[in-house]
């Protein structure tokens, strides 16, 4: 199997560390509350031509879908924010509602995930949303709770993301299988030769797994091909129930890196998709959960994603030092200055806003210089 040598495995997580680094984030849009199940984010930052920085998340309120939506706002807004001095601040841009987000007969219940990406001078935003009036198939059509729904991912386009308040949402992803029926979370991965892949997050029917798929647009093509649904496997030990997969990112070609390449994959992981019961005298750590996530890190070389290898198997890498220790929806902008990284981040109150974490070029590229043998797989 084609696997680096232990030695670079550790520098891989060094770095992924330094990217993700919980003490060094400061706090760059908070939630309406602070308390638990509260939060922003779940989106991504993205650069312009002209070196601004675009941030897209959603606001999440208390809600709990295990007895319909209506128990709370749960997913109410998708904004937009733009950053003129490189992530000093950000400034509000535009707002979309759950109205505006409809599509068709659609009325949306809650907007989850979102995504966005530049392609020849347009932008494109993906957001997920949980829809009414899907359904769920004959076999399975029991388990559709009252007041819950579907969640597909739709796509908006337009010549700029002000445009894009007066685009309308067009369903890209959506499933029928009871396996991966309901499909949310993307995240866009644009690699050096212009092909583009879409990685999103599946649940099967009864929301007991949490899984990572995706689909592949060639270079120059409009459209995507079809969906893979099992791209990414879930693991087997804290990350057994959920593996969803956040952002990917090409490590620098410097140093024992410079001769091949090397992708890292974040991911956000749990034990089980709702809390577990410890023993009184079991060992107490974070154990992720659906909403209370944990980090993760894989990697792949040379773009073939068919072997991904986790760095970090039997424990979660990335824990917050507060509250329940959920460090989730990881994003990474490599930009020519810097990387930004932003991600929820769990506080001693419950909430989780979106915190950031600038890493300067040179420091990365520093820290990824040093001696040692050639870079190959064992």
């Amino acid at each position: 199997m084609d696997r680096l040598e232990p030695v670079w495995e550790d520098r891989l997580r060094q770095f992924a560390c330094q990217l993700v680094d919980q003490q060094r984030a400061r706090i760059i849009v908070a939630p309406t509350e602070a308390r638990s199940g509260f939060w922003f984010g779940g989106g991504n930052l993205s650069e312009d031509r002209r070196g601004t920085l675009h941030l897209v998340g959603r606001y999440r309120d208390q809600g709990d879908s295990r007895t319909g939506i209506n128990a709370g706002r749960r997913g109410w807004q998708l904004a937009l924010f733009r950053s003129t001095d490189r992530g000093e601040s950000f400034t509000p841009t535009l707002r979309f509602s759950k109205e505006d987000l409809t599509v068709g007969d659609h009325g949306v219940l809650s907007i989850e995930g979102s995504a966005l990406a530049w392609s020849d001078g347009r932008v494109e935003l993906f957001v997920s949303t949980e829809k009414s009036g899907i359904g769920y198939p004959a076999e399975v059509a029991s388990f559709l709770k009252h007041g819950c729904g579907v969640w597909t991912i739709d796509r908006i386009e337009a010549p700029s993301p002000e445009a894009l308040a007066h685009a309308r949402p067009t369903t890209l992803l959506a499933s029928t299988d009871p396996t991966c029926l309901h499909v949310k979370d993307p995240s866009v991965y644009c690699e050096a030769s212009g092909h583009v892949w879409l990685m999103f997050c599946s649940h099967p029917y009864g929301w007991t797994s949490s899984n990572t798929g995706r689909v592949h647009r060639a270079a120059g093509q409009p459209r995507f091909g079809p969906p893979c649904f099992d791209f990414f496997p879930r693991g087997r030990t804290w990350d057994v129930a959920i593996a969803r997969g956040t952002c990917i990112v090409d490590v620098p070609r410097v140093g024992v890196f410079r001769d091949r390449r090397v992708s890292l994959l974040f991911y956000d992981g749990g034990e089980s998709i709702r809390p577990l019961e410890e023993h009184t005298q079991a060992v107490r750590r974070p154990r992720g959960s659906s909403c209370e996530e944990l980090g993760g890190v894989a990697y792949f070389l040379d773009g073939d994603p068919s072997q991904i290898h986790r760095l970090s198997d039997l424990l979660p890498l990335f824990v917050s030092p507060w509250g329940s220790g959920s460090s989730r929806y990881v994003d990474v902008l490599a930009a020519a200055d810097a990387f930004y990284v932003t991600w929820q981040q769990a506080q001693s109150d419950g909430s989780q806003p979106l915190v950031l974490n600038r890493l300067e070029r040179t420091e990365v590229e520093r820290s990824l210089r040093g001696r040692g043998a050639p870079l190959t797989p064992r």
